[in-house]
């Protein structure tokens, strides 16, 4: 497939990586020339610089022979301009723009064909909000994922020492959980992916993804760990737009307290949210979290736009008795060196964002993306279609599907019923299928089994 994409920030550069290493042909542009040839000197892609909104920009980059236009730039006008562009001078198929401003985003007629032709839209700080509200519904986990419109969930936890099944092999999981069907689909120890079987251990400090009807992932990782309190009480240090939208998402179901260095930006937050409490300050000030009790917080969430802040108040509110803390960091560097220690949680912006954008880049009919491990692994959605001629999964048990290295099919979801994949579980036409990838250069193997053939009509 042939991409253009728009934009060599944090976004940009995660997506050109992964989408490089499955052997797309890719174009990026951006204005910072030095930036573009650091991402050239490890990856290999085309690089163009010029302003992305200008035709004689976009025509050097390719975009008149383009299958996509991805247009993540920091401005929302440049990247709703080079979609109409993309549009009506090129006749580009498929069209995504990376959006921050609710004027925008609250008008359809704006993005539609008579607007600025936008295909798809993300929208960054919406898909952190997200993703960090369901880390606070499940306080244990270090990630949870949805499918299948939310019947499914898959999360990620670190088994403890005094977890039921530590220690014993997986084939026990049934025993333990008679009514529930819950599937393991990957287990990575010391940063090596394991694929699970019936007499795999479970060992200390592994970090297990659980797949499960949503209404059973709680028992499932109560096998796992001993299980914290519920949330109450959340403190949030940033008050910029992510630290606003989590407040609003957060303030009518927990005590909710936020702080901001800016008074101007404080009188904004206060006139914005109803129940949170604005403090104004630095969230790595030890006497202003000691007089508002950051020990009593349940969960401290760092989303300000520096990672040395967000890291160091963390690390700060932790050692003050924050029972867990969460860092946004935008250094992937960074992430990979904090979630081994003090830190809980650290969120990569760029990681979060890049599956959303991967589920429409995915060949084959893919409903759902989701980036794990800072996406070294990947687990997607892909309904099947076809007949037992053009496909080669339906009518197969899940046994004899020639399966690459290190993948895993999951869960089934066949109309409203979640049905748990088992080695003579049949696929069928129509299926929902949850599939897990440990090694992403196998992906466009997994992608061609649900491809149909030509044949199909």
């Amino acid at each position: 497939m042939k991409i253009v994409i728009l934009g060599a920030g944090r976004v940009g550069a995660s997506l050109a990586e992964s989408l490089v290493s499955e052997q797309n042909d890719i174009t990026i542009v951006d204005i910072d020339e030095s930036r573009l040839r650091m991402l050239q000197d490890r990856l290999d892609l085309r690089i163009v610089a010029g302003s992305a909104s200008h035709p004689s920009v976009l025509v050097d980059a390719g975009i008149e022979d383009a299958d996509m236009l991805i247009a993540v730039t920091q401005s929302d006008e440049t990247n709703l301009v080079a979609c109409k562009l993309a549009a009506h001078l090129f006749n580009v198929p498929m069209r995504i723009a990376r959006l921050r401003a609710t004027e925008y985003l609250a008008n359809e007629r704006i993005l539609g064909p008579e607007g600025f032709a936008v295909d798809l839209y993300i929208c960054p700080e919406q898909i952190l909000t997200d993703y960090i509200v369901k880390l606070i519904e499940f306080p244990e986990a270090l990630q949870v994922l949805e499918f299948a419109d939310g019947k499914v969930s898959l999360v990620a936890v670190r088994a403890f020492d005094d977890g039921p099944l530590v220690g014993r092999q997986l084939k026990d999981l049934r025993r333990h959980l008679p009514n529930a069907d819950v599937r393991v689909a990957a287990i990575f120890r010391n940063d090596r992916a394991i694929v699970p079987d019936g007499d795999t251990v479970v060992q200390a400090g592994d970090e297990v993804f659980c797949l499960a009807a949503t209404r059973n992932i709680r028992d499932a990782m109560r096998e796992l760990r001993r299980m914290d309190k519920p949330v109450r009480r959340v403190m949030i240090a940033g008050g910029g737009n992510i630290g606003l939208r989590l407040a609003q998402a957060l303030e009518r179901s927990y005590v909710v307290k936020i702080i901001d260095h800016n008074k101007r930006r404080c009188e904004v937050l206060a006139a914005k949210l109803q129940e949170t409490l604005v403090l104004q300050g630095d969230g790595t000030d030890e006497d202003l979290l000691g007089s508002e009790n950051v020990s009593e917080m349940d969960i401290f969430i760092a989303v300000t736009n520096d990672d040395e802040n967000n890291i160091m108040s963390c690390l700060l509110a932790k050692r003050m008795g924050a029972r867990r803390v969460v860092a946004l960091i935008n250094r992937r560097s960074y992430v990979e060196l904090l979630e081994s220690g003090r830190i809980d949680i650290a969120v990569s912006p760029s990681q979060a964002t890049l599956g959303t954008l991967l589920t429409h880049v995915r060949r084959g009919d893919v409903a759902r993306v989701h980036s794990l491990r800072r996406g070294a692994a990947e687990a997607l959605e892909a309904v099947v279609h076809g007949d037992t001629e053009s496909c080669k999964l339906v009518d197969r048990s899940v046994e004899r599907i020639d399966l690459p290295a290190g993948t895993t099919i999951g869960a089934l979801v066949r109309g409203e019923e979640v049905i748990m994949a088992h080695h003579d579980t049949k696929i069928q036409t129509g299926d929902h299928v949850i599939v897990f990838v440990t090694d992403k250069k196998m992906l466009p193997k997994v992608e061609k089994l649900f491809q149909v053939g030509v044949g199909f009509l």
